[in-house]
């Protein structure tokens, strides 16, 4: 460890497709080694009014990221007097992920899951990446960071064609608590502190963020059926 740059690291998030669109999930740690360096960190941002970015990795690149890719898409849509296409925006992330390739090497990585409601074509769209901004579509789920595996394993048992909001947005909060329960990088819900994780929807009426009263009955409901058990 010694002279060696800890930086923080953003943990899990998940995304999954529903009737409506898509939901996407993230919780709110961040660790830097072994310690929490956040515990209010927000890793699912809003992109646009369609579309939304989860990250995965060194904290402070991925949030330079999705300020800069903000920024180009609103750029974009005021010169041309429309927005880029889902597809588009899903390339230029593409782009900016290839860009950071050099600080990657440095252990700088940074691995977006990009999702949004493709107006053109009416439904919820996913995508991941790897280190070099190779662009993969999910047709149905994704999760990434530290508690992935034990998040991706919880939507995949419980993921089917067209759930409603409600089942989606309970599904992500248990791919979440079960990364929670299993990854001590991963936070669960703080009730002491009020922290919850954030969980948004992008339909076609746009991004939606829950509010926390919607939060603490999801992550209840789940507490009580832990319990119960």
């Amino acid at each position: 460890m010694h002279g060696e740059m800890v930086v923080p690291h953003a943990t899990t998030c998940v995304a999954l497709r529903f009737a409506d669109g898509v939901v996407m999930a993230g919780d709110r740690r961040a660790t830097s080694g072994n310690l929490i360096s956040h515990r209010g960190m927000e890793k699912v941002v809003q992109a646009d009014l369609h579309s939304g970015v989860a990250i995965a990795g060194a904290a402070g690149p991925a949030m330079e990221m999705i300020k800069l890719f903000q920024l180009q898409l609103e750029h974009y849509e005021k010169v041309e007097g429309s927005a880029l296409s889902l597809e588009g925006k899903a390339n230029q992330l593409s782009m900016m992920v290839r860009g950071n390739l050099p600080a990657a090497m440095q252990g700088m990585v940074v691995v977006p899951i990009f999702a949004g409601y493709d107006l053109r074509r009416g439904t919820g769209r996913l995508f991941t990446y790897d280190v070099t901004g190779g662009r993969y579509e999910e047709h149905d789920f994704v999760a990434t960071g530290s508690g992935m595996l034990h998040a991706g394993t919880v939507i995949k048992i419980g993921w089917r064609d067209s759930l409603d909001r409600a089942a989606a947005v309970a599904l992500a909060c248990r791919g979440l608590w079960e990364a929670a329960d299993a990854d001590s990088a991963t936070g669960g819900p703080d009730v002491l502190r009020g922290i919850y994780p954030v969980v948004a929807t992008i339909t076609h009426d746009g991004w939606s963020r829950l509010g926390d009263a919607e939060l603490v009955t999801a992550f209840d409901s789940i507490a009580s059926e832990v319990r119960s058990r």
